[in-house]
């Protein structure tokens, strides 16, 4: 009897355990570009089963909330207003909202301008006590300082670099490498890739020597990952249709290791290359083609370099972001010009997004990213 009794208990707890790890939705947060009164900050659920997508609610998060990112708790979203004037300065702007995850709703807690307008990117320090964040427009960078409350206190350094024609900086991702050694920065308009250290005590960023990492002219330098172990940085430029893949030394150093093609072979039209994402599993990264409107995937090797898997549509016109879900089964393409949030399946085997299995409708999507 005891026997039985035990193996009943063991089912049971078995079924816990499979049924948690299937999570049957996720929450998933996009921000794009409004006019006028528009709300820009939607949360969508999506079926983890099917790849349906449903709006939950939105949110005003001013004007363009073109980027945003978590505290380190979740409670808190950090969203940029892509801007030249925030109340009535010079300015762009960051809005802190706070996040329900019982009620579902999102509300705005502060606002804060970040000096010189423009602000495209943003990022938390790994310890949670400060914002990093770039801006294209206006060729600077600033670090906002949190308070103990999660809400920003004020900015505590800015960089100003150089914005006379025809040597134009344009500052364009902002973010610490996964052990938070160093900073480093993609400048799409003088195709360099800078690397500065976190002062926390001051709030400053300190170029690191050395850190000043030139890519081949017209490259345009956008967005950056890094691999798992840190020791490898795919990056993908804008202007020159390609991924990179760097060797990241002991010191943060980067050392150019491989240069690819992002669109697909024999594609001789207009291009601009957007996000770049590592896939859950971690063997294969994704990048997206504004113009050939595609999603590249690559093979990632037990060297870190990549070999070409293939090319898939992003089920729309300008995929300027993506992001694929905790389960790594989806991939969901913002295609900005076509207004809309495609659902593809994953073919875990070849790591090509098949489909759209579901498309929602969003004006000028900008960035997405998942409650983890």
């Amino acid at each position: 009897m005891k026997r039985k009794i035990l193996i009943f208990y063991s089912i049971l707890i078995l079924i816990g355990l499979f049924s948690a790890g299937c999570k049957k939705s996720e929450k998933l947060l996009a921000g794009g570009f409004t006019e006028g009164n528009e709300k820009g900050l939607m949360l969508y659920e999506l079926n983890t089963q099917n790849g349906n997508l449903s709006l939950i609610s939105e949110t005003d998060a001013g004007a363009n909330p073109s980027f945003f990112c978590y505290s380190k708790n979740r409670d808190f979203i950090y969203a940029i207003n892509e801007v030249p004037d925030f109340s009535g300065l010079a300015a762009g702007g960051l809005t802190t909202l706070k996040y329900d995850p019982a009620s579902g709703k999102i509300g705005k807690q502060s606002e804060l301008p970040v000096p010189f307008g423009g602000p495209c990117h943003i990022s938390l320090s790994d310890d949670g006590g400060f914002l990093l964040i770039a801006s294209y427009s206006s060729s600077s960078v600033a670090v906002v300082k949190l308070g103990t409350d999660g809400i920003p206190a004020e900015v505590s350094d800015t960089i100003v670099y150089s914005a006379v024609a025809p040597v134009v900086s344009h500052p364009h991702m902002i973010a610490q490498d996964p052990f938070a050694r160093h900073v480093y920065l993609t400048d799409l308009g003088l195709d360099r890739v800078m690397i500065y250290d976190l002062d926390r005590q001051k709030g400053k960023l300190v170029p690191v020597p050395n850190g000043e990492i030139k890519v081949p002219q017209g490259s345009g330098p956008r967005h950056f990952v890094f691999s798992p172990a840190g020791t490898r940085m795919y990056l993908i430029n804008e202007q020159g249709s390609t991924v990179m893949v760097f060797d990241v030394d002991k010191g943060g150093i980067l050392k150019l290791l491989q240069t690819l093609p992002a669109t697909s072979e024999g594609y001789n039209g207009k291009n601009a290359c957007a996000e770049i994402l590592i896939g859950e599993g971690g063997g294969f990264l994704y990048g997206s083609n504004r113009g050939e409107n595609s999603i590249v995937v690559f093979r990632i090797g037990l060297d870190g370099l990549l070999t070409v898997a293939g090319h898939s549509t992003c089920g729309g016109d300008w995929p300027r972001n993506f992001v694929i879900d905790p389960s790594g089964k989806f991939l969901l393409s913002g295609n900005q010009k076509s207004g809309d949030i495609s659902v593809f399946r994953i073919n875990l085997k070849t790591g090509i997004p098949e489909g759209p299995v579901f498309k929602a409708t969003m004006k000028a999507p900008a960035y997405l990213e998942f409650f983890k």
